[in-house]
């Protein structure tokens, strides 16, 4: 872990440069301004500089080399039934207003010949939770990863996520996840197969 970019699961992330985070507090303290607040006060005196750490840690997925991590852990096997890791739990932000959502990811394939490390599926989609996000990009993203690097004969992908922009600001719609869906291959083209995935991941 790189304690310059934060937690990416392990991942080595490349570090920012000292005058990008400046830049980053700089800004804050602006922005604290604009709001009414007096940023050297004693309670808001260091948020500036907190707020640009825990921007660089959500954000850590943009360094994240995702084809080392996949690359060493792709394994010569002859299965052919369903692997699925589900409620792999996820904290991301929307692109649109900056603020959290965050829920579960139920990620499957069927194998042709090629095999991947289970901890890197979740290592995966913290990956693409941790950068500025749409749910339905996110989704997407995880399972043409999966596609490209195994060549499998099919993913399923399924995120429930609770969106704070939703539920603290415009439709305030309280406790109304979003559940979005990525189906290639098999799990597409196959109903047998798609039905078994979600009949799996149903809690």
């Amino acid at each position: 872990m790189n304690k310059d970019n934060g937690p990416v699961r392990g991942l080595a992330v490349k570090a920012l440069p000292p005058a990008e985070k400046d830049l980053i507090a700089e800004h804050m303290r602006d922005i604290l301004a604009a709001l009414g607040e007096d940023p050297r006060r004693e309670g808001l005196l260091k948020t500036p500089e907190r707020v640009a750490q825990a921007l660089r840690d959500m954000t850590s997925g943009y360094a994240a080399d995702i084809d080392s991590m996949i690359n060493s852990a792709i394994f010569t096997e002859a299965y052919n039934e369903m692997v699925l890791v589900k409620d792999i739990t996820f904290y991301s932000n929307c692109e649109h207003h900056l603020l959290p959502f965050f829920g579960k990811a139920h990620v499957a394939y069927i194998p042709d010949g090629k095999i991947i490390g289970l901890s890197k599926i979740p290592k995966l989609v913290d990956i693409f939770a941790r950068r500025l996000q749409v749910q339905e990009r996110m989704t997407s993203q995880i399972a043409q990863t999966l596609r490209n690097k195994l060549q499998p004969l099919g993913v399923g992908v399924i995120i429930e996520a609770r969106h704070l922009c939703m539920e603290m600001r415009g439709a305030e719609s309280l406790l109304s996840p979003t559940v979005t869906s990525a189906m290639l291959g098999c799990f597409q083209k196959d109903q047998r197969t798609r039905e078994e995935f979600l009949k799996l991941v149903k809690p």
